[in-house]
């Protein structure tokens, strides 16, 4: 799961305990980023916050595609199958998810959907080069620089979460193998998922 120990299940404190119920609500089980961060429950709260802080400014397409795109750039299998799964189960269907990951023209995203996504990918190329320029797409699709602001935010919080994800070596939980198998190979672009399928295809 992780090259690291994370934090044991059994008798987490009482801030960690209701982190991790929460998380179990929402998959259905422990995952293992959730293990991996507990280790570290203030800077695990702390991501909580502030990615609650940056969804909150942005409507979930837009949050969703953004961190879609990073998560891409960033060969994060963990935060593209995760973030992909969503965009698969509340605005597309598999098929189109696969095709925005595999960057195939595709007419579910619109112009300004585009250029969001581009702007996330080149926060986490190099946003040391961003010019006045790269920002130009996004302000003619009409965002506003707080918005731009939002895309920005999102991508680089990706950065952190997905690289200390793949730097402990906390592999995609094995309910990605449940994905259909063009969406699953679409979105694992990184790290493999974990373990094998839980039941027959």
């Amino acid at each position: 799961m992780s090259y690291l120990d994370g934090a044991p299940p059994q008798s987490p404190s009482a801030a960690l305990a209701a982190m991790w119920a929460e998380d179990e609500s929402q998959w259905g089980f422990l995952p293992n980023f959730a293990r991996t961060f507990g280790v570290r429950p203030g800077v695990y709260a702390a991501w909580r916050e502030l990615n609650s802080g940056i969804k909150a400014s942005m409507g979930a397409r837009r949050y969703e595609l953004a961190t879609l795109a990073a998560a891409l750039e960033l060969r994060s299998s963990y935060c593209a199958l995760a973030h992909g799964r969503v965009l698969a189960r509340q605005l597309f269907d598999d098929a189109e998810v696969a095709r925005i990951a595999r960057g195939e023209e595709t007419t579910a995203l619109d112009e300004a959907d585009r250029a969001v996504m581009e702007l996330a990918r080149a926060v986490v190329r190099g946003a040391e080069r961003l010019t006045q320029a790269d920002l130009a797409p996004v302000r003619a699709c009409g965002l506003a620089d707080d918005e731009i602001l939002d895309v920005i935010l999102a991508a680089a919080a990706r950065c952190f979460f997905s690289k200390v994800l793949d730097a402990t070596g906390t592999l995609p939980d094995h309910v990605f193998h449940d994905l259909d198998d063009s969406l699953r190979t679409a979105l694992a672009v990184g790290r493999p998922i974990e373990g094998a399928r839980t039941h027959p295809a």
